[in-house]
C-alpha cells in the first residue's frame, strides 16, 4: 500500500493568522489623525475680517512670519499663547510655501494647538490666487 507523505499545512496557517492579528492589532498605534473641514465655498474676505485674522506664513527657507511680523520657530507657542491670551476668537490661518515638508508645516499648527488655539485654516496657494 503507497503511503502519501503530504505536508500538514495546519501549524502554518495557524503561524500566519497570528502574525495578521499581531499586525492589525498595532496599526492603530501607527495612525495619528488629524480633522478638516473644508469650505464649501471660497469667499473673498471683508476688510474687517482681514485686520482680525491671524496669519502664519511658513517661507520654503523656513522663515515663520505672523500677520508680517517674523517669530523664530522655536519661540512660536510662546508667541501664539501672547497673541490669544486675550482673543475671543482662536482662529489661526496658515499658509504654507510648496516646497516645504509636511512636517514642517505641522511644526507650526502642532505650536498653535498647543498654545490653544482651536480652529486652524490652510489657505492654499489657489485659494491665494483667487481661484
Amino acid at each position: 500500500m503507497p503511503r502519501l507523505s503530504a505536508m500538514n499545512i495546519t501549524p502554518l496557517i495557524d503561524v500566519l493568522l497570528v502574525l495578521l492579528v499581531i499586525f492589525l492589532a498595532s496599526l492603530p498605534l501607527n495612525e495619528r489623525e488629524e480633522q478638516a473641514m473644508l469650505p464649501r465655498e471660497v469667499a473673498a474676505p471683508t476688510a474687517d475680517q482681514v485686520s482680525d485674522d491671524v496669519v502664519a506664513e511658513l517661507s520654503a527657507d523656513l522663515v515663520l512670519t505672523v500677520n508680517h511680523q517674523p517669530v523664530p520657530l522655536q519661540q512660536a507657542q510662546t508667541f501664539f499663547r501672547d497673541v490669544y491670551a486675550s482673543r475671543r476668537d482662536r482662529t489661526l490661518y496658515v499658509i504654507g510655501a510648496g516646497s516645504l515638508r509636511y512636517g514642517d508645516v505641522m511644526s507650526v499648527i502642532n505650536a498653535a494647538k498647543d498654545a490653544g488655539v482651536t480652529r486652524i485654516g490652510i489657505v492654499t496657494e489657489g485659494m491665494r490666487a483667487g481661484r
